[in-house]
This record gives structure tokens, sequence and C-alpha cells, in this order.
């Protein structure tokens, strides 16, 4: 296993390595920092977990360390789909060149606009942004791209599952094509390989696993239990293992809310984390958790790419996430450096099609396991899932019935009376119940004289009431009183 110090990392660098107490680089990174360092584009492939962040971070800050940024003009641009993972590679800067005078801006959404503009003015060597923020703030006029020499695209087959594809391909366009780049992903779709092949110029691929395998350090299991019973497997589980601090998934923001009360109100230490609240609310119960002050963080799929909280011992997964893509990272959390880690989820009757795809994709079937006090259940015939997480509007399995339904005549289902009449008088021709054809009504007059018009043959009843000072012809007199009215 090789050194770091045997990378070809500057002094400064390996000394802030060696303070954080690591010395043998993890396959991503012994792969990847040479041939960084060489200026030769990256295509890097590894799963969650694997240390990529420092795979790219380490030789960036050795390459820029000659020179200095200019203002409005970033020597370098770090892409990344969420906001936590800007935070969390704007962290890795901090700590990895502590002994280096660079400087490093965070483009997000939900800070301010204006901070961000001065730190672009006083010159930046490391721009950590997100599509949205810095398209937007580049259409201000807030920045040029024309000196960007290095291009990270961080966790790419997240930003093509979020959308971000187009608004990556514009920035690309920006850039100088004698730029170098570095393209990351923990799978490869056709789709990513696509895209790498239009960003790439003769890149070097690093592949260190195969494409959504679940690390070796990481202890799967999996409860079938009731729908109406989730909740209570997942007290008996938290209760009944040796939980230090644990990422509870659930796939709706709404079911996020529900299940951290629920916690809550029965004793548990634990925060709530999705898309929809402030910023500054998830970044403070973030950092409450990374320090201890909160042992469960109930969360959406935001948290599922790139938070590196040190030490997790458990990720349960209340929900079985609809793409089979999202259960690796999700338990990717847990496990990381080589230490080890749990992965307990909890499925319901009707999720067997999102379980099969998972164990399809990562090429193993999960443990089942037993929850005390909980019978285990089967799974159900019809795998179409319940409306839970799966599309607004669905309707549970047991609401649909295939059975026929009985037979009724309209005309019968209308009239409670048809009951009781006989079946001659039921089999009158419909002729004869029809209602009698309406009459042409007289046109209505105003005090100017001409017809009311767009109508045919009929005028609205509102419309043959008599004003004051005005009767409609052929209507018989009404009393003062009436016409009050």
């Amino acid at each position: 296993m090789p050194l770091f110090s045997e990378l070809g990392l500057s002094e400064p660098i390996l000394r802030a390595i060696s303070e954080m107490g690591y010395l043998h680089p993890t396959p991503i990174q012994a792969q990847a920092i040479p041939v960084v360092l060489a200026g030769r584009d990256v295509m890097g492939v590894a799963q969650t977990g694997t240390g990529k962040t420092a795979g790219f971070t380490l030789p960036l800050l050795d390459i820029l360390s000659g020179s200095r940024a200019r203002a409005r003009m970033p020597r370098s641009l770090i892409l990344e789909p969420t906001r936590e993972l800007a935070l969390q590679v704007a962290e890795n800067f901090l700590l990895y060149g502590k002994y280096l005078k660079l400087n490093h801006a965070l483009l997000i959404g939900g800070e301010s606009m204006s901070e961000q503009k001065d730190a672009l003015n006083r010159g930046v060597d490391v721009l950590i942004a997100t599509p949205g923020r810095l398209l937007d703030l580049f259409e201000r006029g807030g920045l040029l791209l024309t000196q960007t020499s290095t291009l990270v695209i961080d966790e790419a087959d997240r930003m093509l599952d979020m959308g971000f594809i187009p608004d990556v391909e514009r920035i690309v366009s920006l850039l100088s094509p004698n730029r170098q780049t570095l393209f990351f992903s923990a799978t490869m779709a056709p789709e990513i390989r696509r895209l790498s092949e239009m960003f790439l110029r003769n890149p070097k691929e690093i592949t260190v696993t195969r494409a959504a395998s679940v690390a070796p350090t990481i202890e799967e299991g999996l409860a079938v239990v009731p729908e109406e019973d989730k909740r209570r497997a997942l007290r008996r589980l938290l209760r009944g293992s040796d939980v230090q601090n644990a990422l509870i998934f659930c796939n709706r923001k709404r079911d996020v809310d529900i299940l951290h009360k629920s916690l809550k109100k029965h004793g548990f230490s634990a925060g709530a984390l999705h898309g929809d609240l402030p910023q500054p609310v998830r970044f403070a119960t973030l950092e409450k958790f990374k320090a201890g002050e909160l042992q469960l963080l109930v969360c959406s799929d935001v948290a599922a790419r790139g938070i590196d909280i040190g030490g997790l011992s458990h990720v349960f997964n209340f929900d079985v996430p609809i793409h089979a893509e999202d259960y690796v990272h999700r338990i990717g959390r847990t496990g990381r450096a080589g230490r080890s880690g749990h992965a307990l989820g909890i499925a319901g009757p009707h999720d067997r099609m999102f379980v099969e795809a998972i164990e399809k994709l990562t090429g193993h079937v999960i443990p089942r396991i037993a929850v005390e006090g909980i019978g285990s259940v089967e799974w159900s015939e019809d795998a179409r899932g319940r409306g839970r997480g799966r599309g607004r509007g669905a309707r549970p399995p047991e609401a649909r019935s295939n059975a026929p339904k009985a037979e009724v005549p309209k005309a019968e289902a209308t009239r409670p009376e048809a009951v009781s009449r006989p079946p001659a008088e039921r089999a009158r021709p419909m002729r004869e119940t029809r209602r009698p054809e309406r009459r042409p009504t007289p046109a209505v007059h105003d005090e100017a004289g001409p017809n009311a018009m767009g109508f045919g043959d009929e005028v609205p009843a509102f419309m043959l009431l008599p004003r004051r000072g005005v009767r409609a012809p052929d209507m018989p007199e009404l009393d003062n009183q009436a016409a009050e009215d």
C-alpha cells in the first residue's frame, strides 16, 4: 500500500495530511492524485465513501499553490449538486490547505449574494458552487470564467438525477477549452458516459470498484413488517441496537417531519433535515448532529450524498428508496474509511419490486431480520406499492378491487321511486318522460329598445326579471313589493 509521501504532493500538504492522522491513500486517491498532478483529465468512478473528495482536493491545492487569483476570475471551479456537498468540499480545502495561502468561496443558495460577490471581488483560487447560483451570479455580471483552468464535476450521477445537466453544459461552454477537467461519479450509467465524452479530452479512467457496489464493511439487514407497524419497528430496532448515532432516511419531506415528531415524542434525541427547511436551520441541525448533540437525524435524500460524518454507526431506511441507486448512496454514509457500519431497512408488504431492484443492482440478497414483538409478513401479490412515496394520489392496493360491479340501470339508480313502480310503467318510452320543449321567449327591451343579442331563442331567466320603471312585454304586472325584492 503506497504512502501519501510517494504521490508527489508538496510538503505543506503532506504536513496537513499527517496532522490529520492519515498515512495511506485510498485506492481512488492513490490512482487519481498522480494523474491530476500531471495535468490530465480524469474520469473517476468509485462508490460513495471511498475518498473521492480528497482525490481531487489534494492535487488541486498543489496545482494552485504557485500563483494568485484576480478579482472576479476564479482559477478553479468545483460544481456540486447540493449545498451540503459544497460545504463539505470547502471544509476539505480548509483542512488540507491550512499551510497554503489560497482563498476559496462558496456560491450556494440560501446565502447572501452580496457577500458572495464581495468574496469574488477579492480574488478566488477555488470556487465551489451549485450550478443554479453560479449561473445566476454570472448573468448579473458577478464573475468571469475565462481564466478558470481547472473544472471539477463532482457527483455527476446526482447532477443527472436532479436535472442539473443543462446548467452544467452551459457552464462548460463558458470555460476555456484548454482547461483540465476532473469528472467524478459513483455510478456510470450510459448518460454519464455520454457526458464524460462531451466534457473530457483523452481522460484517464479510474474505476476502483464495480458500479453500485456496497462496501464490505457494512452489515445489512431488512425487516418486512405490516405498514402500520413501521414506526414501532423502527423504535424497537433503535433500542435493540448499539446505536451511537444514525441517519434515518424517508422518501418524502412530509414523512421526515412526521417521523421526527414521533421519535421526539417517544424520548429520542432527534433532528430533521430536508430541502424545504431554511438554510440556517439545516446548517445548525447538521452541526448539532456532528457535534453529538443529536443522536438521530431524520432526513430525505438531500443528505444521502457526500455528507461525511465521522464514525456514523448506523443508517436506517425507514422507507425503501424508489431508485435502487439511492440505496447505495444512503447506506454509504456508514462503514466509511475502513470502519464498520450497520444499514438496516424497514419494508412494507408492498415494497417487493423496490427491494428486488436494489438486490439486482447490488448483486446480493439483503439478509432478512426479525423485530422483537412484531411479526414478519410476506410480500403482497400486488407489488405496485402504496401511495406512500410512490406518487401523489395513489391508493393503497386494498382500496382497489378487480371484482365486477353489479350492473344497475341508470334510470333506476337515479330514481329512488323506480323500485316500487311496476315493470310496465318503468318500461315506458323515454319520449314520454322528456321535459317539454321550451318555447321561444319574447325579446327583452331596454330603454333604448334593441333586442338582447347572443342568446339565440333563449334568454337566461335572470334577464327576464323586470327592472324599476321597465316592464317586460307579455308579463303580468308585479306589485311594488315584489319589484323591491
